[in-house]
């Protein structure tokens, strides 16, 4: 068996984080349009020209057209080998900290959910039910063998180190708390908000939904302020809040340990 550490593993990883990055890229860009993931194959949005493969490998081939339609010439958005590059780097991080354990599919499938949404909420303010939807199934399935391990003995490397009760207390949380300033702001909290905020605690559990409020409160919070002492939003302007709780998010999968010690700690 190879080992983990080995630094073909993370070269293997990195590849296959890029090829997931440019499937979230079709994701972004065609779900809020109502238009297949699956065909038609990728295009110039300009002028439709089809990309042929060596222009489909991801970030690699933005570099060899130099970043334009070889038929128009059109400058192609750099955020399209910035996502797969940085899918990639997600794929090596979660590796690094989880390494062959079920926790790494779990982050991963989270983490990957959350960055598409963030970048949708971005670009056209809304979270796309699908997505927090196949969120939803995949933990349930992620969480699946430890309500069968009641009745079946299961290897331990399918039990979740989260029991099934503290992710479903978490999507309690997160949605009930999120539902109350729904209802309190009279909209100005936005429903997605609000189911992303379930996807996120039944992946996360109690705890963990927690601090993911809190953090995304305060980073929103001093982002908006920021904003505001700066001219660029005004009071009546509303931020994407998508992006914080993700951000928030990451900071719980990769810190969040070390941050609740550092916080018992001090209260003690």
């Amino acid at each position: 068996m190879i080992n983990p550490e080995h630094p073909f593993i993370f070269i293997v990883l990195f590849v296959i984080g890029l090829c997931f990055g440019s499937f979230l890229n079709v994701v972004v860009y065609r779900l809020p349009k109502n238009i297949s993931l699956i065909s038609p194959s990728s295009s110039c949005p300009a002028c439709l020209y089809k990309l042929k493969w060596p222009e489909l490998i991801p970030f690699f081939g933005y570099l060899l057209i130099g970043g334009r339609c070889r038929q128009c010439k059109t400058r192609i958005s750099p955020r399209y080998p910035l996502v797969e590059l940085a899918t990639g780097l997600l794929f090596i991080l979660v590796f690094t900290y989880y390494s062959w354990t079920l926790e790494f599919l779990i982050y991963l499938t989270l983490l990957f959910l959350l960055f598409a949404i963030s970048l949708i909420d971005l670009e056209h303010r809304i979270i796309p039910n699908r997505l927090v939807t196949a969120g939803l199934f995949a933990g349930l399935i992620f969480y699946l063998p430890s309500l069968v391990e009641m009745f079946l003995t299961l290897p331990a490397w399918l039990i979740a180190e989260r029991s099934l009760s503290d992710a479903f207390f978490g999507l309690l949380l997160g949605s009930g708390v999120m539902f109350i300033i729904f209802i309190v702001s009279r909209g100005g909290m936005g429903a997605g908000d609000l189911k992303l905020m379930a996807l996120i605690g039944l992946f996360l559990g109690m705890r963990g939904t927690a601090l993911v409020m809190l953090l995304g409160f305060m980073i929103g919070a001093l982002t908006g302020i920021y904003f505001m002492v700066t001219g660029k939003l005004s009071r009546k302007d509303a931020l994407p809040f998508a992006p914080f709780l993700s951000l928030a998010a990451l900071i719980e999968i990769f810190w969040g340990q070390a941050i609740w010690e550092w916080y018992t700690g001090f209260l003690a």
